[in-house]
Formats: C-alpha cells, structure tokens, sequence
C-alpha cells in the first residue's frame, strides 16, 4: 500500500470564532451502524455517517463480506444478510488507520466458516490485536498467522462457543468483539466489565432486537447477550461526533472573544469526560436543547473563551475521554497552573503512542509537560503558549488537529508535519474551523 504524501500546515493567532455548526457523525456510532446493518435481516438505512477512511474502510468490507452498503442520495443503505450469514470475501479486509473496524469486525468474522486476512496501513499495523484475538480463540476463532498484529489471517466457525470474560483493562473495541461473536454463538455470552466503557454496542444490539442485558453487581457490569440472534434491519441517525466536537470547543474557549455552538452532538454519559472536564476547569460550556436520537442522547453545545484553571483529571474518567486528552492537554497549556491526567495507559498503543507524541508538541511549542508513566503533567501559565514549534504527528489524525487547534491562539504559528490523516476521522476540519474564523496556511 502506498502511503498516502505528506501535507504539512500552518495554524497562526486567530480573530475571534463565532457561529454555529454541525460536526460529523459520530464515528463509533457509524462504524456500528455498518456492521450491524450487515448482520441484520432486510434493509438497513443509515443518516448523516460519517464519510471518513474509516467508516468507508469498514463500508468497504462489509460490501466484501456480501452485504453491500451503497450511498442513495443523502442515506446509506446496507442490504443485510443475518447473523451467520456473510461470506468469503475474495481478498484481504484493508481497514487503513482505523482500529475500530479491523477489531469490530474480527468478533463478526469469527462467528462465519470463512477464512479472512485483514491488513491495514503502516500505523494500524503496529496496533495490538492480542487482547481481542485472546477471548474470540476462546469461543473458537483461529488465528492462521502467530501474531498480535496485522497483517492477520483468522478462520471462523458456524460452531462458536459461548463464553464469560472479564475485560483485562477497560475496552469497548474488545466488549464489542466479543459480543458481536457472542450473537452467532450457542447459549449466552457475557463480558465482565470492572470500569465502565462506551455502551454504543449494546444500545445498538438493543434498538436492532438483540436480547442483552446488563447488570451491575459488586461495582462490576455484566453484559449478556444471546446468541442464535436475529436482527432486524432499522433506520439510524447518527449524531455528531464528541470526539470531533472537542477541537472546535476548545479553540472556542482558547481563542479570546469567541462563541461558537455545535448541534447535534452525542451526549452519551460515556462520552461526555472531556466536557465535564473542561467545565470543571471553569470552561463556559452549556449542554442546550437536550434529546433522544436512535436511542443515544444529543444536545447543542454553547461554548464560549474563558479563563482555565488546571485541574487533576482521575484514572476512572479516562474510558470516556481516552480520545480527548491530546485536546486536553492543548487546552491545559492555556489554563493557570498544573493539570495532571492520569490513567492513560491506553494511550500508548493508539494510531501513535500519543501520551509521547503529546508531550513532545508541548515542549516543541514553549509548554512544560512531562509523560510519567500513565501520568501527563501540563504546567499552565494562564497565558497563550509561545508556540512556534513544528510538531510530528506520527500519522495520528487527533494529535494534528490537536496542534492546529492550538496554533489558533498562540503567540507564535505552530506547524504539523502531516495533515494527510485528518481524513480518517475529520475530512471537513480544517473547512469548517475556516467558516468560524481559523486561519491555516
């Protein structure tokens, strides 16, 4: 596969953001939709899905597994083919940068006699996968290659075996698998969780017709699913992005004098850490016009520039901002005094290891910052940063637009080595944030 050419940029000091608008679908969400309307019965057709490599990667598999998704105007329509009922793709699965997908779709391969090689790009491939691939060998995939990252090559069987796991470390890539393998099981298949992680599987297995439940116990979570399912094919809105979202609420509250509101962004309480947090570092942030979408809640979010304050952000809220932090410790280096986000181990082993990668982009821009461990310690000024630096992305798309966000409100421009992988989960970022009032270049 060839690489896609390196797209540098230049974020300089920028005039007050002001106006509202609307981010893309949420990408878990939109990832979901896809595989769920493909292991579904009948027609499933899906509203505002985020149109990113990722979610087309995805897109592009599910059509390879014989349920094709095709755009009609302005909705996604995937022609489902049941639990169990996918089959042999004539070559390999290419998920491009999104480990969503590739571990999505390894609970779903894993319940079909089919034999699969998912690849991916040159930073997906350096991902883990063992912790996904552990307890789907349990219930009977095999994995043909012996190895922990793509390029892999897995064998389903119609003969899963049901199982009860409990999660190692918080991860809903990896509750997510297992339940979905769980659906093509015999009897019930149950995920223990010990902190609570994104819950957008089993809302979705619900509003598709699964049976599932859970059940808290002894401050754990216990996620049932049944297996021999059926689904029904069902009509999706997929909200917008919190993850997305984050980068234009933060340049709202950094860059003096700006108002911006974003509608129709996921609320789900498992999604929702990087908000509280801000609010609590005495971020004018407002949840406005509250409701229920598809079964997930959504609200328009008022974001207005404020004076920060730095703040200790716990371990137990990192499952429901794990994304967010690169964002975060932008914003903290704008707030007065130290910020210490902990718990951030997992941030090691996504698109890049962003806990360094992080780090490093503070102090090429003036910021103290010191990675720890799990541990990130930003020390704020209460002033804007001197920026001026050039930051590697290390083909990460939320440690770019982390950075350009910064560079909106820095004394100096701030640069990034690459903006080819924004495209992954953000194709309309650097666009919309011009329509507010950014200036790139």
């Amino acid at each position: 596969m060839t690489a896609p050419l390196s797209r540098p940029l230049t974020a300089s000091s920028a005039a007050p953001l002001r106006g509202a608008c609307r981010v893309p679908g949420d990408k878990s969400i939109s990832h979901r939709a896809l595989i769920f309307g493909a292991l579904a019965t009948g027609r499933t057709r899906v509203s505002n899905l985020l149109e990113s490599e990722d979610v087309l990667n995805t897109a592009k598999a599910v059509t390879a597994l014989g349920a094709p998704a095709r755009k009609s105007g302005d909705v996604w329509e995937i022609l489902g083919r049941g639990v169990g009922g996918l089959s042999q793709p004539s070559e390999p699965l290419d998920f491009g940068n999104s480990g969503t997908g590739a571990r999505l779709m390894m609970g779903v391969i894993a319940g079909h006699p089919i034999t699969v090689r998912l690849i991916g790009d040159p930073s997906l491939s350096r991902r883990p996968m063992g912790r996904v691939l552990r307890p789907l060998q349990q219930m009977g995939l095999e994995v043909l290659e012996n190895k922990e990252t793509l390029p892999l090559t897995i064998r389903g069987t119609s003969d899963l075996v049901p199982i009860e796991y409990e999660l190692p470390v918080p991860s809903a890539q990896v509750k997510s698998a297992v339940l979905l393998a769980g659906l093509a099981a015999r009897g019930e298949t149950t995920v223990i969780e010990k902190e609570p992680t994104r819950d957008h599987t089993e809302r979705m297995l619900r509003y598709f017709g699964a049976e599932i439940r859970s059940v808290a116990e002894g401050g754990r979570t216990r996620i049932t699913v049944k297996g021999n399912a059926e689904l029904d094919g069902r009509d999706v809105v997929v909200p917008g992005d919190p993850s997305s979202a984050a980068f234009i609420a933060a340049a709202a509250l950094i860059v003096p004098g700006s108002e911006v509101t974003i509608e129709g962004v996921l609320i789900n309480p498992t999604r929702t850490g990087f908000y509280l947090t801000l609010q609590e570092m005495g971020g004018d942030v407002t949840f406005l016009n509250m409701r229920e979408e598809g079964g997930e809640p959504v609200a328009d979010i008022r974001v207005r520039a404020s004076s920060l304050t730095g703040v200790r952000v716990p371990a137990e809220r990192a499952p429901s901002m794990i994304d967010e932090y690169p964002i975060l410790a932008v914003v903290a280096a704008f707030a007065r005094g130290r910020t210490e986000m902990l718990g951030l181990a997992e941030l090691k082993v996504k698109e890049s290891d962003r806990l360094t990668a992080t780090a490093a982009g503070l102090i090429a821009n003036g910021v103290e910052a010191v990675a720890d461990g799990d541990t990130l310690i930003v020390e704020g000024t209460g002033r804007a940063p001197r920026g001026g630096g050039t930051v590697a992305t290390h083909l990460d798309h939320r440690i770019a637009m982390a950075f350009l966000t910064m560079g909106l409100a820095s004394r100096e421009p701030v640069t990034v080595d690459d903006t080819s992988v924004i495209a992954t989960s953000f194709p309309e970022f650097r666009e919309l944030m011009e329509r507010l009032g950014a200036r790139f270049g």
